[in-house]
């Protein structure tokens, strides 16, 4: 869940390396540190914190065209500037980055490392002496990172310099995103695309079991083993501009406010008037199969929910919603001819990889929807479809959920294989979200109400309680505020006990069918003091209500609603003063177990 960049080249190493992490910082901010390469020596800066406190340490004095960086989400060892990377190995000839973790490094420790002293936690400090011990043993670089690679078990993306040949950047990756830039002028290397934007021309999305080495005059690929690896560039399609806040104080609110453009983009991307495009293979594997299993995790797993209704409706197919990460480990009876539709913002979600590889194992069929093509999660499946959301560099996510939504519904209407009027329906919806947008400042004073609130409570039946879910999921992530969605049915069996005098219990009722007994459940509340707020829709609202959100196809309603409860949180957490870029304890790829 770390952050990595690298650079070599003809440029300053120094600004693109610190604004580069600046730019991971999604993936975890706990510390950060950087190795630069000058006068004759890499010089490392660390400390635990953010980015910009590690810009106020780096010395701006030499020239540097080399170095390498790191910002930290902690898994081994807690977020000092002890633990901190980059690390190097006990002589100092070897200076690493890593993101990823090595399951078996206690092991490595222990069997190979008994006259080494450590510094850190970390698991990455064994990798540098591990190669270390190796150099001495072979004294060959290429053997000992061969040898050394052999031996890791686990996941990492590796960045490494050495003492004695300051104008070359080794690098390995395994299931661990990692990839390479070119420019006129140098290498970039990120552990995605983001710190390319601006640097880099066209980039490689690196597979596993792939490792190198980069100087500025190109790079060389070659496997594990040290045999050719054939790559294939692709062009980078981000523009520094799309990486920044522009007018916005925050990028959660610049993305949210992106969302009806988002529509439209799902719109002009998937749409030829009113016939859906999508691969007929793809379209094909999923008419054929008996079952349709839906994996995620977070966010992704509360869209899942939508795109179970819509399959069901829609197509007929029995559909199932997994959480990856307890599916991995506890897999129920698959029988018949099931397909796999795994969702991830990222595209490198490790419990979701792992759950991936699995079926792909059990030749099942596999579709990834991600936001990111050139993630993990795309190369192993065999379909895939693009959320086309543009960068999400908050870490809660607002504007993928969105696009997840859309695309499963965009692509349960066209396996049905009828005429639709979605394209019509969804350009509604971009309207309407304007439009709720537009309610912004009756939103922030919902906020003003709930801000000391120790618990809230979000409640609704059928698909506004899957939209109860994700902005209850909003609510704790940003504001840090104690949150739970319930089906309004099921309070009555325990969960009412926890209503206090002045809990706020969000409702949300945009379905014609449950309004009258949601709400019903929500008087149930008030008897027991709630303080309740009511989402609902203009033709079910009643002048109590705490805001409208304008009609669109019934089935489309959580669209609307949700960005309520992403405006609700976001104003939560800023009355409260919290970073809400970046919470704490959170990284928005979540690539461990």
């Amino acid at each position: 869940m770390c952050g990595i960049v690298g650079y070599i080249g003809k440029k300053d190493a120094r600004s693109i390396i610190l604004d580069g992490l600046q730019k991971l910082e999604y993936r975890g901010y706990d510390s950060a540190g950087v190795g630069l390469v000058g006068n004759g020596e890499v010089k490392i800066y660390k400390d635990k914190g953010r980015v910009a406190h590690l810009k106020e340490l780096v010395d701006t004095s030499f020239e540097t065209h080399v170095g390498i960086g790191h910002t930290r989400w902690a898994t081994h060892g807690s977020p000092t500037k002890m633990n901190a990377h980059p690390h190097t190995s006990q002589s100092g000839r070897f200076t690493i980055v890593h993101n990823g973790v090595i399951e078996n490094f206690r092991e490595l420790k222990a069997r190979y490392l008994s006259g080494y002293s450590f510094k850190s936690q970390t698991d990455t400090e064994v990798i540098a002496n591990l190669l270390e011990r190796y150099f001495n043993k072979y004294g060959s670089f290429d053997r000992a990172f061969s040898k050394t690679l052999s031996r890791l078990e686990g996941s990492f993306a590796l960045l490494i310099l050495d003492n004695t040949n300051l104008d070359t950047i080794y690098f390995a990756k395994n299931k661990t995103p990692l990839v390479v830039g070119i420019a006129e002028d140098g290498i970039v290397f990120g552990s995605d695309v983001i710190p390319l934007a601006g640097n880099a021309k066209k980039y490689v999305s690196l597979d596993d079991g792939v490792k190198g080495k980069a100087t500025k005059d190109g790079v060389e690929f070659t496997d594990f083993v040290g045999l050719q690896e054939d790559i294939e560039y692709k062009e980078l399609d981000i523009t520094a501009d799309e990486l920044t806040k522009g007018s916005y104080p925050h990028f959660m609110l610049k993305e949210i406010n992106e969302e009806p453009s988002v529509v439209r983009k799902l719109v002009q991307e998937y749409f030829d008037e009113d016939d859906i495009v999508i691969n007929e293979k793809l379209l094909e594997t999923i008419r054929n199969c008996d079952k349709i299993n839906l994996v995620a995790c977070g966010t992704s797993m509360h869209a899942s929910y939508m795109a179970k209704y819509f399959f069901e409706k829609f197509c007929e197919i029995p559909t199932e919603v997994f959480c990856a990460s307890e599916l991995v480990y506890s897999t129920p009876l698959i029988k018949d001819n099931p397909c796999f539709i795994f969702l991830s913002q990222s595209g490198e979600t490790a419990d979701s990889i792992a759950c991936m590889k699995k079926f792909n194992d059990q030749k099942f069929p596999i579709i990834a929807i991600t936001n990111v093509p050139s993630s993990t999660m795309v190369s192993i499946a065999d379909f895939h479809l693009d959320l086309h959301a543009g960068p999400e560099v908050a870490v809660a996510s607002t504007k993928a959920y969105t696009a997840e939504v859309i695309v499963t519904c965009i692509l349960a209407k066209a396996v049905r294989g009828k005429k639709t009027h979605l394209s019509y329906n969804l350009e509604k919806c971009a309207v309407a979200m304007e439009e709720v947008i537009s309610k912004a400042p009756i939103i922030e004073m919902m906020a003003k109400q709930i801000m000391d609130a120790s618990d809230v409570f979000f409640i609704g039946r059928g698909i506004d309680y899957w939209a109860c879910l994700e902005c209850s999921l909003k609510l704790k992530e940003v504001s840090y505020i104690h949150s739970e969605a319930f089906p309004s049915g099921e309070l009555k069996h325990g969960t009412i006990a926890l209503i206090e005098k002045g809990t706020p219990v969000i409702t949300i009722c945009t379905q014609e069918g449950t309004n009258p007994i949601v709400r019903n459940n929500l008087v149930e509340t008030q008897a027991r003091g709630s303080k309740p707020f009511v989402i609902s829709t203009e033709s079910l609202s009643v002048a109590s209500d705490a805001i409208d959100i304008p009609n669109v196809n019934h089935y489309l309603s959580p669209l609307i609603s949700v960005i309520v409860g992403q405006l609700l949180a976001y104003y939560v957490a800023t009355l409260k003063g919290n970073d809400v870029d970046k919470p704490k304890n959170l990284a928005k790829s979540v690539t461990v177990e």
